[in-house]
């Protein structure tokens, strides 16, 4: 490693090729860190200068197995915030720019939308992980809509502080195995209260930033909560964030469910156009993940294996797999769908 290398953007979003100690012997970063300007500054206040041999872009790391590490040291360095938000009742925003947000954005824009999902399902750390989870799928809805960049930094923002008021919520009503009670959902809805709260009261924060918070689990037919209203008086950005809740959900095993078929996702999506979501929104989400599946290979319900070779415009939960030599129309047969993604 030699300090006299240049300290610059270009390795933002880089990841270390192996482990990086202080002069003195104490691990600064550990290998596979995916690296933000919060860490260079910490090296940088170490002596610590990288070169870019000390470094690896994601397109040359395996990227699936990289992002997983990159996200579960993210996710407990947010458990970790979490907690800080907790006893101070602040939420630290420049830790957030600088060591969480950037490494969203990053994972967002460079992997593929399958390795992406791989990476971010959960653990035994649901809780936490969502949040990064909905951050970075929100990221992507915004700039499929054609947000600028400084509309998408605020967004993957309220995005990543959608669930913030559950640090409030008892951790037996969060990770209960069973189905709620009455009385605990109740408790449990109040989450968009406290997190509304949190971020109001926070220093740095916007009022759009709390409104997610609170609004992300409206509907657009009046049938959602804490107030139950209607379309337009749901911003925007809670229209977004309700989509990519919404499917990070259905698409993560927890602690009381098994991760839903993507077949039901799909459904459950397309459905939801009909009423509870954004149908723009949820529309375009839907078509952009099918189209980014094509050559992709799937297991379907009847046990089959085969690859998405198109996808209807018509009909986008619904596409054309290949099996071996032959060609199923899955939007021609109703009793064979996508299972998983393999």
């Amino acid at each position: 490693m030699n300090k006299s290398g240049l300290f610059t953007n270009t390795l933002i979003g880089k990841i270390t090729k192996k482990d990086i100690y202080s002069h003195r012997g104490v691990l600064l970063l550990p290998a596979s860190t995916m690296l933000t300007f919060g860490y260079l500054k910490k090296l940088i206040q170490h002596g610590i200068v990288l070169n870019i041999q000390d470094v690896t872009s994601i397109e040359s790391a395996d990227v699936s197995f990289q992002h997983t590490k990159v996200i579960d040291k993210t996710t407990v360095e947010l458990k970790q915030i979490f907690k800080q938000v907790r006893e101070t009742k602040q939420i630290p925003l420049a830790d957030l720019r600088e060591n969480i947000l950037p490494i969203i954005q990053q994972i967002s824009t460079a992997t593929p939308f399958i390795g992406l999902l791989n990476s971010l399902q959960s653990k035994d750390d649901y809780t936490y992980r969502h949040n990064l989870a909905v951050s970075a799928l929100s990221s992507l809805i915004g700039k499929w809509l054609g947000l600028d960049h400084k509309t998408l930094l605020q967004l993957s923002t309220a995005a990543l502080l959608h669930d913030i008021g559950k640090i409030y919520i008892p951790e037996s009503i969060l990770n209960k195995p069973d189905r709620l009670t009455d009385q605990e959902f109740s408790i449990m809805k109040n989450h968009t209260i406290f997190g509304y709260e949190i971020i109001e009261n926070s220093i740095g924060t916007t009022h759009r930033q709390a409104l997610v918070a609170l609004q992300h689990h409206e509907r657009m037919d009046g049938s959602g909560y804490p107030f139950g209203i209607f379309k337009s008086e749901i911003d925007l950005f809670s229209r977004i964030v309700a989509v990519a809740d919404v499917f990070h959900a259905m698409t993560s095993k927890r602690i009381y469910k098994n991760a839903s078929p993507f077949y039901e996702v799909l459904l459950q999506l397309e459905n939801d156009t009909f009423g509870a979501l954004d149908p723009f929104i949820t529309r375009i989400f839907v078509e952009r993940i099918m189209n980014s599946l094509i050559g992709s290979s799937v297991l379907l319900t009847d046990g089959s294996r085969g690859i998405i070779r198109m996808i209807p415009k018509h009909d986008p939960v619904h596409p054309l797999v290949q099996i071996n030599d032959n060609y199923i129309d899955l939007s021609k047969i109703s009793t064979i769908h996508i299972d998983k993604i393999i």
